[in-house]
């Protein structure tokens, strides 16, 4: 088990280290930087202000010291600053990442919640009329878009109501905090709970086949202790890892969530760094991500011999 993750651990060093190379290079292979956005911007370019921001900014070092700067200061802690703002991207980026994370955890805490029971439901009832009620939902999650899901939300909450959800930065109570994420948490959260409905019905369905399951039955369980004690335990292993990846996807993939519901998250501002050619921002967020991406595999990996314990990792 040793061995497993200190291979692991490595496999991810080198993995990361791989996302830092590609994003570095593909932001400088993308025509134009900040400099030329912004004399594009003032109308005129002067060739000798132009070189000196870029020797201020250090964009005109050769390549490879660029790099060695920006990932050095990133081990460090030390993300530069801003091109925009001028402010340390440390100081931009932290405020920004609890707000995602509170978004992307309710949101994944709505799917896993409605998505595993209804799941479990589907399967036992399978060929009912519920059965097809809760796949033609599951279809309809998969198939709706987020952002048209919202503005759907919007639309309905301004007729309703005669106002517009608004996104209060600094809740005071649990309860504030709870309506202030609950509206864009569910948006963005119906798709992830109508796969996971899916992932757990095909996966339970299999599962409920199995001649342990008729034994279980034999000996006179109950249908609670056969569908979700012995049936489910053996049925989570997919489960699992659809929410592993929707959990890192998430955290970087709720720029159009973000943007109908006016949040100040990640997402929305990698975005506009991205326009910017901010290349401090982008690179740093894009790699908090990549982080976020790799731990999320490796904790489901880990969650496989939790569950199952026929899963052992050995030399």
């Amino acid at each position: 088990m040793f061995a497993y993750l200190v291979r692991r651990l490595l496999l991810m060093l080198v993995t990361l280290f791989g996302i830092s190379v590609v994003i570095f290079v593909l932001l400088r292979i993308v025509p134009g930087n900040i400099v030329d956005i912004l004399f594009a911007a003032a109308g005129y370019v002067d060739p000798a202000d132009k070189a000196n921001l870029e020797k201020e900014l250090g964009i005109d070092q050769p390549l490879i010291v660029q790099y060695w700067h920006w990932i050095s200061g990133f081990l460090r802690g030390d993300l530069g600053y801003s091109y925009v703002s001028e402010k340390p991207a440390l100081q931009e980026i932290l405020p920004r990442i609890p707000i995602t994370a509170r978004l992307a955890g309710l949101a994944l805490l709505f799917s896993a919640s409605i998505g595993i029971p209804l799941g479990v439901i589907s399967a036992v009832k399978q060929g009912t009329r519920l059965d097809y009620a809760l796949r033609v939902v599951s279809l309809s999650g998969l198939s709706l878009p987020s952002f048209w899901l919202g503005l759907l939300i919007l639309t309905a909450s301004v007729a309703m109501f005669g106002q517009m959800p608004i996104f209060n930065p600094n809740p005071q109570t649990w309860l504030e905090a709870f309506a202030t994420y609950a509206v864009p948490a569910a948006a963005v959260g119906f798709r992830s709970a109508a796969l996971t409905l899916r992932i757990t019905r095909s996966s339970m369905l299999e599962v409920l086949r199995q001649d342990y399951i008729r034994t279980a039955r034999a000996k006179g369980a109950s249908d609670a202790a056969v569908n979700y004690h012995h049936a489910l335990k053996n049925a989570i292993l997919p489960v699992i890892t659809v929410i592993g990846i929707e959990a890192a996807f998430l955290i970087g993939g709720l720029i159009v969530t973000e943007t109908v519901f006016n949040i100040p998250g990640v997402a929305r501002f990698l975005v506009e760094a991205i326009r910017w050619r901010d290349y401090p921002i982008v690179q740093n967020l894009v790699m908090f991500i990549a982080v976020v991406v790799v731990v999320a595999n490796f904790t489901v990996d880990m969650l496989y011999a939790v569950f199952d314990p026929r899963i052992r990792y050995t030399d």
